[in-house]
């Protein structure tokens, strides 16, 4: 089985690049770590590639890149997607420190890469600005039927189930990280948010006062919320897109046991997978969403 170990990098469309590099090198955090005509590709300062920027009419996310396990070779997993009807190819050097990747498409239209070897990218400095994130940790979507979406993710790029909120937003991991993506239930199949991962609660507090000499809204946050109990701070880029930075993602270690590391902010004992209610409080602590968080769901 085709076992995806992790989120590598996101691609995004923008009718202004230059306008994103600005964002993402100076509030982010991100280098510049390779340009062409028409695309740019942004990585950590540990040398992790995270974002490509490419030149389109819309501001959309296009592509993701997931590192799969060497288990299993390019051709087995051909063979695997082609035996469940889905077509692939192979593609060589279309990102920097990415040799060769496996692309098809999901069912909500979003094409998908799979690559077993990399090598880091740029000179591992440090970028003149930004908050600097760890990684590119998750993506959220919102799509028609998130139950089909997450069950394409478990059967074919072997996710597993952290938590559901009602039937109308699941939580997926590949790796540790409680989710790698989300998928939530609306009526327009787009990109919901992007989160990047920071170090602690100093660098969070350090990333929100850099948001505000940004003058940068902060549209909801910090919050600890319920599934992943990540504290989150929550902002929109120039594409008006959602940007989430958080600390404290629930992980778990061991599947066999199933169950999260334990944290004193959990209210089960231990904390497993499960079904959270709509009807009850979920965030630990915090505001609720201000009215530019909660368009996003509602175009």
């Amino acid at each position: 089985m085709i076992k995806a170990k992790r989120l590598g990098h996101a691609c995004l469309e923008s009718p202004d690049i230059e306008r994103q590099i600005g964002y993402y090198t100076e509030v982010v955090g991100l280098s510049v770590v390779g340009r062409e005509a028409n695309r740019a590709f942004l990585a950590t300062n540990t040398g992790q590639l995270s974002i490509v920027l490419s030149k389109g009419a819309g501001q959309h996310c296009t592509k993701l890149a997931f590192e799969a396990s060497q288990s299993m070779s390019f051709a087995d997993m051909a063979k695997e997607l082609a035996d469940k009807g889905i077509k692939s190819q192979v593609q060589t050097d279309t990102t920097p420190g990415v040799p060769k990747t496996l692309t098809f498409t999901d069912p909500k239209g979003t094409t998908c890469e799979l690559f077993s070897e990399w090598s880091f990218v740029g000179d591992n400095a440090l970028p003149a600005g930004g908050a600097v994130p760890l990684k590119l940790g998750h993506l959220a979507w919102v799509c028609n039927d998130p139950g089909a979406i997450a069950n394409f993710y478990v059967d074919v790029l072997g996710f597993r189930v952290s938590d559901w909120i009602g039937d109308y937003f699941g939580f997926l991991r590949c790796g540790p990280d409680h989710h790698t993506v989300n998928f939530i239930r609306g009526p327009q199949q787009k990109m919901h948010h992007m989160a990047f991962e920071l170090r602690d609660p100093g660098h969070l507090h350090h990333a929100c006062d850099l948001l505000g000499r940004k003058r940068v809204e902060i549209v909801w946050g910090p919050v600890r919320h319920g599934p992943g109990h990540n504290v989150a701070v929550y902002h929109r880029n120039p594409d008006d897109q959602m940007v989430e930075f958080f600390i404290e993602l629930d992980r778990m270690y061991d599947e066999e046991g199933g169950y999260f590391e334990p944290r004193p902010w959990h209210r089960d004992r231990p904390q497993k997978p499960k079904v959270w209610d709509t009807n009850a409080p979920r965030d630990m602590w915090g505001l609720p969403p201000g009215p530019n968080w909660r368009r996003q769901n509602d175009s």
